[in-house]
């Protein structure tokens, strides 16, 4: 039987200006894409009306890798997870205006939603990219990477399935390395310092630009859960 998941709260809700416009975007096309709050676990087959892989991103931020992968993989469903209002809002504009229907979206706690809403071994992917890093170390408690989350989102995985984390805080990357490299479900595709080189098929997001702007290194790490 599963331990339950201790609650994390690695976010602060810094939800800023929720402007006319995101908010209108927000009740006008949450029908479409949204996902209600509940506790029964998602049928991808009736969410999107067909049979295909999904992958699911938590703490999408802008949306803006979301968007890219979703219209470059029409063939792929995806999942798109976060807590703050005028990104959800902004985002749902962007994908009506460009006819994307391969999206689904929750707006709320990414952790809570993977442990209740989504059954084990039934994602192709997961992807957290630039999780908040909390530097400070009395706050490192509050960090989204720990093994007890990292054991249950690799539980959602299919076998052969990714867990994509990217970061640019370079102690982060090393506490992720340490915490995933610990999980006995999950096994590095990446040899020597166990970090990725950016793969193509990840799109630039503005907060690796950000970090880029300000010197800062990124750094990937790529699990696959191990196949039974």
């Amino acid at each position: 039987m599963e331990k339950t998941h201790r609650k994390v709260r690695s976010y602060v809700r810094r939800e800023g200006r929720f402007t006319p416009a995101q908010r209108e975007a927000f009740s006008r096309y949450w029908s479409v894409y949204g996902i209600e709050d509940g506790d029964q676990v998602l049928d991808y087959e009736v969410l999107f009306g067909r049979h295909a892989p999904v992958h699911l991103e938590l703490g999408f931020g802008d949306g803006q890798v979301l968007k890219t992968l979703a219209s470059r993989h029409p063939e792929h469903d995806y999942l798109g997870v976060e807590v703050h209002r005028p990104g959800v809002g902004r985002l749902m504009r962007e994908l009506a205006d460009l006819e994307i229907d391969n999206v689904r979206i929750a707006c709320t706690d990414g952790s809570e939603f993977l442990q209740r809403r989504i059954a084990e071994s039934s994602l192709s992917g997961i992807m957290i990219f630039f999780p908040d890093p909390w530097p400070k170390k009395k706050h490192h408690k509050r960090r989204l990477i720990q093994p007890a989350f990292v054991a249950m989102a690799a539980s959602r995985l299919q076998p052969g399935g990714s867990l994509h984390l990217a970061t640019d805080w370079e102690d982060y990357a090393l506490q992720m390395l340490e915490v995933l490299s610990a999980e006995p479900s999950l096994q590095n595709t990446a040899s020597g310092t166990g970090f990725s080189a950016r793969p193509e098929s990840r799109p630039l997001s503005k907060y690796e630009a950000r970090g880029q702007r300000l010197g800062h290194g990124v750094w990937d790490l790529i699990f696959r859960r191990r196949q039974r």
